[in-house]
């Protein structure tokens, strides 16, 4: 956002905090930790606070910058749980320990991922903390178990071969058990056990090309968006 950010509380929808350019720059990228006071802010735009590879860490309560990690290139995407920051470059995925101390776990290679493509299940209660994206091979997803990794190891690679051509999204449910996959073509879904590694089910939008904006998967639907006036399509049971 060229303006700053903007915090909203969506049911009832009110506008909870406004922090202007002047404040936090332009933002290309921003990540609320759940309901927390701690955002993840990566710049952008034509006013930008910091460089596009630099990962600051904003505290809604002290109304400061409370962390600063730079990396080698530009950050595509920032997922965060409530013990550790994911950050996805152009061919790496940074794993760091959140919030102290905060600390490089470990760094996993990458398929080429212009879209920052990844995700994290979130529920620290999980019996898995599963991190998914893109593998080495054409249209494969690798998943990582956080919870089976130490400083500087992390768990051996397993992947699931999702598509035949190239990933445009991929979306993990809360407990980490599901994981839904995208095409670029985006002309069809399919949603994988994360423990088996079998298809459930594949659910198709249509036969014309769309580009995925989103995939959210909750317990009783599967909800996705296509940009290109597509629209919002949701399947249920």
């Amino acid at each position: 956002m060229e303006s700053g950010i903007r915090i909203y509380n969506v049911e009832p929808l009110v506008e909870k905090a406004h922090y202007d350019a002047d404040m936090v720059g332009s933002v290309a990228q921003c990540e609320m930790l759940f309901r927390t006071n701690l955002l993840a802010i990566v710049s952008g735009g034509s006013r930008p606070k910091f460089a596009d590879n630099v990962l600051t860490i904003f505290d809604d309560l002290t109304k400061k910058f409370i962390l600063e990690i730079s990396f080698a290139s530009s950050i595509r995407a920032v997922k965060l749980r409530k013990d550790k920051i994911i950050v996805a470059l152009l061919n790496q995925i940074h794993v760091f320990s959140f919030p102290t101390p905060t600390q490089r776990l470990f760094t996993l290679e990458t398929r080429e991922n212009h879209r920052g493509l990844c995700d994290v299940s979130p529920l620290t209660s999980a019996e898995k903390q599963i991190l998914v994206f893109p593998g080495h091979k054409l249209g494969s997803v690798q998943l990582v178990d956080l919870s089976c990794t130490e400083i500087g190891i992390s768990s051996a690679p397993v992947w699931i071969g999702a598509h035949k051509s190239e990933l445009g999204c991929l979306a993990l449910n809360q407990q980490g058990t599901r994981l839904a996959t995208a095409s670029n073509k985006g002309t069809l879904i399919r949603v994988w056990d994360t423990t088996t590694k079998n298809q459930l089910v594949e659910l198709r939008r249509g036969s014309d090309l769309a580009t995925y904006i989103a995939l959210t998967l909750a317990e009783i639907q599967i909800t996705y968006v296509a940009q290109v006036i597509k629209g919002l399509f949701t399947y249920l049971p």
